[in-house]
């Protein structure tokens, strides 16, 4: 249920030409807690419609002039979202029915009961207030430049955080970013190299946990032909291969201590030397090195370099938790579904309330890449997209059991069945070749999810 603010800030259009009901309508919806106005007639309660308005249409079918019909129809020519309360006498319910189908969001009998009225308009005005923040999370991202486009959110935090970069984003000193996992430390580092001088030049990642540690001081340096067993011929190394742009070290807080003393010589010094080579190469790199962990409480602990973490504690840029900022979760949920929905080739589905209200009371461990991958799971119409909802689509199911494991196995088989269909233009053999399934197995499976190769030419 909404609370009081979120009640008032849709107004209720209600049009009655009856004054002793029309007035005991208003007050009862006042009583609720909703903004009221009432109308005698539907012209003027039209003139006031616009595209995007935010507002509740409550109409009674049978009007002097334009009647509730003509009134819905009109209504959703200037914006076919726009929630429209049909109030029908009895006998119209075969009429309130078609209205229904014709776009109507519910329709009321009388006589009602003020509690009957309050319930059906609060859960259309819920409806409303989701469709218009849609519409404004949309709109906000097909105009987001720059590094607002790049790194999304309206959080407090994230504005200054946006603002940090920028500043410092042209600065030679190297940076610290510090992060939960999945809050995006790889991002920030590349706006850090895009917004900067450096951005006509090679930005160079190195996961200092993914790199095995008898290979990592290859990797990072280089090496000459025949410095070890096996090294056939010169390899540039990570850092020399960044000279004049970004070397971002992910991870830090995993690099060997054997490879902390030759890196913070590389930040003091700025030049490195290959394996096999004793002559020194003067390398202009900015380094950005990222953690999930305190570096300072290693340091502490004996678990990294003291000398290390200070030579690094110079800019230092801290990456909110997903938690800490409730209020961006609506738009990166729903730019997250708008760029599954164009990889997937599939729609993006409506987000009914109870699921926007699961996306924010979720903690989000996994921060933004969880939440990512629960758009492309809710893209996808697959169970268990959100905590505790059920499928896309399916909203009406709150509360029943969630999808088996063969139910959710074989809604992601079917759209991926789709979605290679899709890329091929329905070419059944292409689709097979990319799947690597048999011709007989794919006719089988298309059969199963009732798929027509004529429908994706």
């Amino acid at each position: 249920m909404m609370d009081e603010t979120e009640i008032n800030a849709i107004e209720i259009m209600l049009v009655e030409d009856d004054a002793a009901v029309r007035e005991g309508s208003v007050q009862a919806l006042d009583l609720a807690g909703f903004a009221v106005r009432g109308f005698d007639s539907a012209e003027p309660a039209r003139d006031l419609l616009h595209a995007h308005c935010r507002a509740v249409l409550v109409s009674d079918v049978r009007l002097p002039g334009m009647s509730g019909l003509e009134l819905l129809a009109a209504a959703r020519a200037i914006d076919p979202e726009l929630p429209v309360i049909l109030v029908t006498g009895h006998g119209d319910i075969a009429m309130a029915v078609q209205a229904m189908h014709d776009g109507a969001y519910d329709f009321i009998e009388k006589p009602y009961s003020s509690e009957q009225l309050a319930d059906v308009v609060r859960r259309a005005a819920d409806k409303r207030r989701l469709q218009l923040e849609v519409h404004a999370l949309r709109k906000r991202l097909a105009h987001s430049q720059g590094i607002d486009a790049a790194l999304l959110g309206n959080a407090p935090a994230m504005r200054e955080l946006r603002r940090t970069i920028l500043a410092v984003a042209s600065q030679p000193a190297d940076v610290l970013i510090y992060g939960e996992t999945g809050t995006g430390k790889e991002l920030v580092a590349r706006c850090l190299h895009e917004f900067s001088e450096r951005a006509g030049h090679h930005y160079v990642a190195v996961n200092c946990g993914a790199i095995p540690e008898t290979i990592f001081e290859s990797e990072l340096f280089g090496h000459e032909a025949g410095a070890f067993t096996g090294a056939a011929k010169r390899q540039v190394g990570k850092i020399e291969h960044a000279t004049g742009g970004t070397l971002f070290l992910d991870e830090i807080e995993s690099l060997p201590p054997a490879m902390q003393v030759k890196l913070l010589r590389v930040l003091q010094e700025r030049y490195i030397e290959r394996l096999g080579s004793v002559q020194p190469l003067p390398v202009d790199v900015r380094v950005i090195a990222a953690s999930k962990a305190d570096l300072k409480e290693l340091s502490d602990a004996g678990q990294f370099r003291a000398d290390l973490y200070y030579r690094l504690n110079l800019i230092v840029l801290r990456i909110p938790p997903l938690r800490e900022r409730r209020e961006d979760i609506a738009l990166l949920f729903e730019h997250f579904m708008l760029d599954a929905a164009r990889r997937y080739r599939r729609p993006v589905p409506p987000v009914p309330a109870a699921d926007m209200h699961a996306l924010m009371r979720h903690d989000w461990p996994g921060n933004v890449r969880e939440l990512r991958n629960a758009a492309d799971r809710y893209v996808l119409g697959l169970g268990g997209a959100l905590p505790g909802v059920p499928a896309a689509g399916n909203a009406d199911a709150a509360g029943t059991a969630p999808a088996s494991l063969a139910d959710q196995v074989g809604a992601f088989e079917r759209a991926l069945i789709e979605l290679e269909l899709r890329n091929a233009g329905g070419n059944v053999g292409a689709a097979c070749a990319v799947l690597g399934l048999p011709k007989q197995t794919m006719y089988h499976k298309m059969q199963k999810y009732g798929l027509v190769a004529e429908d994706f030419r």
